[in-house]
């Protein structure tokens, strides 16, 4: 294993072995841990054989795998170094006996913490911790993250990828206040300007525009994010990030396919299982959505006692709302209350998750009759989220007069008074007053929870709700 301290660049490459990264000029190469380790102990020992077995323990930690599981990684990696005719510039084959590093290094100096070069390391130090930081989606670490990649951006104003990566911390911000009563616009201001600013700096960048795309969809500008993440698949389809922000800024078919690659390059994330599973919500094709949901509930599970990044939540939650709307009432208590068990407290979504899961809870509780449940329920829902409207609708308070940014993606408002007109008894007029929010919402996912949310409970009265049900479904065509 190479030195903490050791820096090895070869052509117009720059591994860290301290921080195990790999940069190509200012911008960072994605590669997954196995494919770090292998290059590691390749470069570390340049000119010797690396016997497979040697490699494969590096890279899966002892773990068991197979010839083709290190093929396929040393693939991907001559790819990822310069692929075509050139494949094998870096990494070569020696038959019957393993790899060697191939490539002439440039020196592998130790950086110490007094030496002059080290106050230019301490940047990419610095936006390495906070690109780590924003990767784990806690609140706390992107708050820290913000803060030292602010302090990234001072120092180094045209360093593209510290634009970048403030920018997503920008946009994390916004998106864990996004149900509160005022959100942090601020925080999305700042995500649109240094996306933008990630962009004219690193024009052929696609993290860069995945970043672009992620920030403008937050920001209800569909058309552009979808454009920019298609624009970043393009110019990177190996890296999953950029799949995955396509299939959280699209709908319909275009999330399905986008999230049915996420999982073809990094099988096991729990949110990509999410997004498919709510097109399928949307078109009440609900064995469909429940097999993917269960899939992404062992998926969660898995994410949740590991250390790794993007951990899953709210998987839990969606597939007990699905039992519920197919009768199932017990089984969906028991998927909440195991959702309301996860370590997830953390979590940018987690807040918004909790009391989602809580005012689920007491829907279902007043289902079964037990009024008293139900609305202890609603009011841990408020608890965690004052500003959760569906558990105030529930609770009979008005969401008319409740002052809160409206978000371009949702009909949330519209959907909180049908609750309260569907707890009076009202329900043909919640569904029509659903019906109108849903036709004047613009294209995309607005409304999808609408077939499994349990108050209104269309599955019990299909005749009023066709109308409405017949609009989500045609938009998630």
């Amino acid at each position: 294993m190479p030195a903490g301290g050791s820096v090895y660049r070869f052509g117009p490459f720059e591994l860290d072995a301290a921080s195990e990264r790999l940069y190509r000029g200012q911008t960072r190469v994605r590669l997954s841990d196995a494919q770090v380790a292998i290059l590691l102990l390749l470069v570390s020992h340049i000119g010797e054989v690396i016997s497979k077995d040697a490699l494969a323990a590096a890279a899966w930690h002892g773990l068991a795998v197979t010839d083709n599981s290190l093929d396929q990684a040393i693939s991907r990696l001559r790819k990822t170094l310069g692929g075509g005719r050139d494949s094998a510039r870096y990494i070569e084959t020696v038959p019957n006996h393993g790899y060697r590093f191939a490539g002439a290094l440039e020196g592998t100096p130790r950086h110490d913490a007094h030496t002059a070069s080290d106050g230019q390391l301490a940047l990419y130090r610095a936006l390495v911790q906070g690109e780590d930081d924003l990767d784990t989606l806690d609140r706390d670490g992107i708050q820290r993250a913000r803060r030292t990649l602010e302090d990234v951006v001072r120092a180094a104003p045209d360093n593209a990828a510290a634009h970048i990566a403030l920018a997503n911390a920008c946009a994390y911000a916004f998106e864990s206040t996004r149900a509160d009563v005022e959100p942090d616009v601020a925080a999305l201001a700042l995500a649109i300007k240094h996306s933008a600013k990630g962009c004219e700096l690193a024009p052929a960048s696609a993290d860069a525009w995945s970043t672009r795309a992620f920030v403008l969809g937050l920001n209800g500008d569909t058309h552009d994010a979808e454009a920019a993440a298609c624009k970043a698949v393009d110019l990177d389809p190996r890296d999953w990030r950029h799949a995955m922000r396509l299939s959280y800024v699209s709908w319909g078919e275009t999330r399905l396919r986008a999230a049915r690659r996420v999982l073809t390059l990094c099988p096991g994330l729990a949110l990509a299982h999410y997004l498919m599973a709510t097109v399928f919500v949307a078109r009440a094709a609900f064995d469909a959505a429940l097999e993917l949901l269960q899939e992404g509930c062992a998926a969660q599970d898995a994410q949740l006692k590991s250390t790794g990044s993007y951990p899953g939540l709210g998987l839990h939650l969606h597939r007990g709302r699905v039992l519920a709307a197919m009768g199932h009432v017990d089984a969906a208590i028991d998927e909440l209350a195991r959702e309301l068990d996860a370590p997830h407290r953390g979590q940018l979504y987690a807040r918004e998750c909790l009391a989602n899961t809580w005012y689920t809870l007491g829907a279902l509780r007043q289902r079964q009759g037990r009024g008293d449940a139900a609305a202890a329920a609603f009011q841990e829902a408020l608890k965690v989220l004052p500003a959760h409207l569906y558990a105030t609708a529930a609770l009979g308070g008005d969401v008319a007069c409740r002052p809160r940014r409206e978000d371009p993606h949702t009909i949330d408002r519209s959907m909180a008074h049908a609750i309260g007109l569907a707890r009076a008894g009202r329900h043909q007029e919640a569904a029509r007053i659903c019906a109108d929010a849903l036709t004047q919402a613009p294209a995309g996912c607005a409304g999808w929870v609408l077939p499994v949310e349990p108050t209104l409970h269309p599955a019990e009265r299909p005749d009023l709700w066709a109308p409405a049900l017949a609009i989500l479904r045609n938009r998630a065509t």
